[in-house]
């Protein structure tokens, strides 16, 4: 996770305890493909208490949209007796391929973000004055983040884009999503996780 000190409420340290983009895919919020409004991917219901967050690459997923009663479920692509990830990084959803709902144009880039907690941790980091980092985070997800949103020179475009994601939390209708926050573009804020597994169950 990561760690802030705050100095009149305003982030001035950020350290980088090693969380990988894996620890913020338990929640997705993406464009529903029924009616365009915000629909949930989350992993399926039922299944077995999470170990690791890495496990969310292969968990059976759910889409599930509560204004137009969506459905669809995802179950990972099996390779002999391993389960194949999912693919994490950049504007649109691994499992099903949906635009994620929190995107936005920034320095002609797309900014994008998983949920409010993955706003939450970039915002802290990408605000702080000092960033350091602590243990392993050589994987992390703020270690791998792209250059472009690092650099100090765009850190208020950043935050505000940021600000506009926050503003769709409260959302959740086609006609609340600005037109601009579907801009397609390069955006990927980190380079792709792959993997396989055998899974326990």
């Amino acid at each position: 996770m990561t760690n802030y000190e705050t100095d009149g409420g305003r982030p001035r340290r950020s350290v980088d305890r090693g969380a990988r983009i894996e620890a913020y895919a338990d929640l997705i919020h993406v464009v529903c493909p029924g009616c365009g409004g915000r629909a949930d991917v989350v992993p399926r219901p039922g299944l077995p208490e999470l170990k690791y967050h890495t496990e969310l690459l292969f968990r059976p997923r759910r889409l599930a949209c509560g204004r137009c009663a969506t459905v669809r479920d995802w179950e990972a692509e099996r390779r002999g007796g391993a389960l194949i990830a999912a693919t994490l990084g950049g504007p649109d959803e691994p499992f099903f391929g949906q635009p994620l709902w929190l995107r936005t144009p920034c320095r002609g880039k797309v900014l994008w973000a998983y949920n409010e907690r993955h706003i939450d941790a970039l915002e802290h980091y990408l605000a702080a004055g000092l960033r350091e980092r602590d243990g392993h985070p050589h994987m992390s997800m703020l270690t791998r983040l792209p250059a472009w949103m690092k650099a100090a020179g765009h850190r208020e475009d950043v935050l505000r884009g940021l600000s506009r994601m926050r503003e769709l939390l409260h959302a959740d209708a086609p006609a609340d999503r600005p037109s601009s926050a579907v801009a397609s573009g390069p955006g990927r804020l980190a380079r792709p996780v792959r993997a396989s597994w055998s899974p326990p169950y």
